[in-house]
């Protein structure tokens, strides 16, 4: 492509998508969510501080990767039919029912959509959980969940930081690390730190920005 044709490129008509890395990881009392903030339509930055954390329930949240389209939607209809259910059964459903009505939307709507998602939460009958659901539908049930385009990069890092009951500051700096691990590799991912904390207590966010970022070897 020549430099007029790339000047003639109207990038605000390309679909905005959620190049992004987002995870969830259970610890001992609850779940912590970690997303980047930026979104691209091409190798164009559209948004750079944009919120992938999507509230669902008051202690149920999803983060999403994908078409921006895409996510908003199935989160907006999942949120609708949970507030329905939960009038129905009178009180918070669980993260299970939620991961699975995500799970649902996807995989009846799979030749249409573009959308990963992983839904976390807290219940009183499990406690923290995470669910991850793929491009195709499919649902799994882990103690901890990475997607996006900058998942790619991380999952060594991941295996081998992960420990099995890890206490909520532990978890945190584990998921801190790993998306900034994942920013530094991933052109589609940047942006800021939005990480959510949920457990019995309620939901606590944070947003991490500049040097609060943990950086990296970044020489070639």
């Amino acid at each position: 492509m020549d430099v007029m044709q790339a000047g003639d490129m109207d990038w605000t008509q390309n679909e905005h998508m959620l190049g992004t890395s987002i995870m969830a990881v259970v610890y001992d009392g609850g779940v912590i969510l970690g997303a980047d903030s930026r979104t691209t339509t091409g190798s164009y930055i559209a948004n750079r501080v944009s919120d992938k954390i999507t509230p669902i329930t008051e202690k149920v949240f999803c983060c999403r990767s994908g078409s921006a389209a895409d996510t908003q939607a199935i989160s907006d209809y999942v949120r609708y039919y949970i507030s329905m259910h939960a009038l129905e059964i009178g009180e918070e459903p669980k993260v299970a029912t939620v991961g699975k009505m995500f799970r649902l939307i996807c995989y009846r709507n799979k030749a249409n959509l573009l959308a990963a998602i992983i839904c976390a939460g807290y219940d009183k009958h499990e406690g923290g959980q995470v669910y991850s659901i793929t491009l195709g539908g499919s649902i799994l049930k882990q103690p901890f969940a990475i997607s996006g385009s900058g998942s790619s990069y991380i999952y060594g890092f991941c295996d081998s930081n992960f420990k099995e009951g890890m206490g909520k500051d532990e978890a945190e700096q584990f998921v801190i690390r790993a998306l900034a691990l994942a920013m530094s590799r991933d052109g589609s991912s940047g942006g800021v730190i939005r990480t959510l904390t949920i457990n019995e207590s309620g939901v606590e966010r944070k947003y991490y920005s500049g040097k609060e970022i943990p950086g990296f070897y970044e020489g070639w």
